[in-house]
């Protein structure tokens, strides 16, 4: 497996020696049809072992998995979850936004502070920091936080594999694969899902998810958004009268 660590090691000591302490911030699972966004924020106590450290899309599953175990020896780790409900409400980026202060937050709580460098762009966190487009490509620590928050969100998609197998969760992870479309076609979205995607309304039916609300499954806020997302679908003609 090919490493450019000294790139992505150099990259980090640049912000080190500007800014001491550096916190890399990185997220998985804003594409998904299914599922919460998951973001992870790292502080690498000791690099020297993370030769094998790459951008977590580069890495195949069981090698992902063997670095994320050697991420957790060498670092702190905070994690910060936006759930589909969150994500209906808010909308991806500022729920991906939420998760992302939240990982920060939750690595603050373990005593643990410095400046954040996070993947993306024109990403409002609470804490200083900066944007660093293709970060998880350019940065050690954003590569590493890539890594961790794409296991543990792995982890919660097969979970819930178990609780809705016909999904196939455990292989796409939530992802709109030919496969998860037909499921949706043939059994139509779970609470699980993001209603507010459009390959998940357009498999909603409004009596469903009335069911959900008055059983408590979903709450007010998200019924009510997506019912007039139902009815501006079908108004358009892109929905089922």
């Amino acid at each position: 497996m090919k490493s450019n660590y000294d790139e992505l090691y150099s990259f980090d000591v640049t912000f080190k020696n500007r800014y001491g302490n550096i916190i890399g911030v990185d997220e998985a699972g804003r594409g998904p049809l299914a599922g919460p966004v998951v973001s992870a924020a790292i502080f690498i106590e000791n690099p020297e072992p993370l030769l094998y450290v790459n951008d977590s899309k580069s890495l195949n599953p069981s090698v992902r998995e063997e670095v994320f175990d050697i991420i957790k020896e060498v670092s702190k780790i905070g994690i910060g979850i936006a759930t589909p409900d969150e994500i209906d409400i808010l909308n991806i980026f500022k729920a991906t936004q939420l998760s992302m202060n939240r990982a920060v937050r939750n690595l603050f709580e373990k005593g643990v502070e410095g400046f954040v460098i996070v993947d993306g762009k024109n990403l409002k966190l609470f804490f200083k920091n900066e944007n660093i487009v293709k970060g998880d490509a350019k940065s050690l620590s954003i590569a590493a936080a890539s890594i961790v928050a794409k296991v543990i969100r792995d982890r919660i998609m097969k979970g819930f594999s178990k609780k809705y197998p016909e999904y196939f969760f455990e292989k796409n992870k939530g992802y709109p694969t030919k496969e998860h479309i037909e499921s949706l076609n043939n059994h139509g979205p779970t609470p699980f899902h993001r209603f507010s995607y459009k390959p998940v309304l357009l498999n909603l039916k409004e009596e469903i998810l009335s069911d959900w609300f008055e059983s408590g499954i979903i709450d007010f806020e998200r019924y009510i958004l997506t019912l007039k997302k139902m009815r501006k679908l079908i108004e358009s003609g892109g929905g089922e009268k």
